[in-house]
C-alpha cells in the first residue's frame, strides 16, 4: 500500500507528515473503538485506507474544495467522507448530523484525538435538523445513506443557492438516479455531473452525483414517512 503516492497520482492531493500521522491515528482509533461499538465491517488496513479514506477524498476531484467553507455531512457513520476531507482541507467548517448517539460520541472522541477544530457534531434526525438549517451550507454530502430521492429531499434544502449537494454512490446508482431526477429539479436543482472513480488496487468503483442548487424551494423536507411513501 502506498496511500500517499496514490493520493498524489490519482487525486493530485499532497499529504504532509502531520496529515499522514492523523490518518494512522484515525485508523488505529477506529479499529479499537470498533471492538466495542460496531462502526464499520471494513477493518483490514488497506481496505480502510482505500474504501473509506481514499473514497472520501475523491470528492476533491468532483468539487473545488478551496471554494467551500461550510459542509454538512449527513449520517456520516464513522466520519466518512467529512473527517478525511477535514484532515486534508483544514479550512473546512464541518457539521455532521447523525441520528445514532453512539456515532456522535465516537466522533467527539476522534476529533479530540486528531486535534480537529471547527467541527459541529449534531445528534438529530436529518429531516428535523434540515428544517431549521435551510440554505446554510456551501456543500452537503451523503455517502451510503439511502435512496437518492430520500437523501436529496433531506439534503438539498440545507444547501445555499449556488452550492452543491453530492451523493456518493456505488455501482447500482442508475435506477435511483432516474427515479429521483424529477424531484431534484422540483427542489430547485440541476444535476451537473455524474463522475466515476475507480479506486486503486481493485477496491471498487464509485460514483458521485453532483447536484447544483439554483433556487430555494420552501416546505422541505417533509416528514420521513411521507418522503418514504411518496417520493417527489
Amino acid at each position: 500500500m502506498n496511500f500517499k503516492e496514490d493520493l498524489l497520482n490519482e487525486l493530485n492531493i499532497e499529504m504532509n507528515d502531520a496529515q499522514e500521522k492523523q490518518f494512522e491515528a484515525y485508523y488505529q482509533f477506529l479499529i479499537e473503538y470498533n471492538k466495542i461499538t460496531n462502526l464499520t465491517r471494513i477493518t483490514e488496513k488497506d481496505e480502510v485506507y482505500y474504501k473509506h479514506f481514499f473514497d472520501s477524498l475523491t470528492l476533491a476531484k468532483s468539487i473545488n474544495l478551496d471554494n467551500v467553507k461550510s459542509m454538512c455531512d449527513m449520517g456520516s457513520g464513522a466520519g466518512f467522507p467529512s473527517i478525511p476531507l477535514k484532515i486534508m482541507y483544514p479550512h473546512l467548517r464541518i457539521t455532521i448530523v447523525d441520528s445514532l448517539n453512539k456515532r456522535i460520541v465516537f466522533l467527539q472522541k476522534l476529533a479530540e484525538k486528531l486535534k480537529i477544530n471547527h467541527i459541529d457534531l449534531i445528534h438529530d434526525r436529518i429531516e428535523n435538523y434540515a428544517l431549521t438549517h435551510q440554505e446554510t451550507f456551501d456543500l452537503v454530502t451523503a455517502r451510503a445513506l439511502g435512496s437518492l430521492s430520500l437523501i436529496s429531499e433531506m439534503g438539498i434544502p440545507m444547501v445555499k443557492i449556488g452550492g452543491e449537494f453530492i451523493a456518493l454512490k456505488g455501482n447500482n446508482y442508475e435506477a435511483e438516479f432516474l427515479d429521483s431526477k424529477k424531484g431534484i429539479e422540483y427542489l430547485g436543482c440541476q444535476v451537473l455531473n455524474v463522475k466515476q472513480y475507480i479506486l486503486p488496487n481493485q477496491f471498487g468503483t464509485r460514483f458521485h452525483i453532483v447536484i447544483s442548487k439554483t433556487k430555494h424551494v420552501k416546505g422541505f423536507p417533509r416528514q420521513f414517512p411521507i418522503m418514504s411513501k411518496k417520493p417527489l
